[in-house]
């Protein structure tokens, strides 16, 4: 009994290609980008101009912002100072006081 022939015949990929035809592509081509409308340079720019606008915009915003946080530090360091002097006083009185009760005289 002989054996199966179970060769394949080899199928060249590059002719099958050719065989099946042009590609038919899905995105734009080349020349569709170079045909592509392009602003003029002055609208770009006014372009440039909004975007400055725009930052401008949130400059003065952060601003206000650093303003408002600045005014709540010296705020804060008020309220620490003047707490600060306070305490530094009661231990001043307590040192005084413990002089004092430690004479027997």
């Amino acid at each position: 009994m002989g054996k199966r022939d179970n060769r394949v015949a080899y199928m060249n990929p590059i002719a099958m290609a050719r065989s099946r035809g042009p590609i038919q592509s899905s995105g734009p081509t080349i020349q569709d980008y170079l045909n592509r409308p392009r602003p003029t340079w002055e609208e770009v720019k006014e372009q440039l101009e909004k975007k400055k606008k725009g930052s401008k915009a949130l400059a003065e915003f952060e601003e206000k912002m650093n303003e408002n946080w600045k005014k709540e530090l010296e705020k804060h360091r008020e309220k620490l100072l003047s707490g600060s002097e306070s305490s530094s006083k009661k231990r001043q009185r307590k040192k005084k006081e413990k002089k004092k009760s430690g004479r027997f005289f």
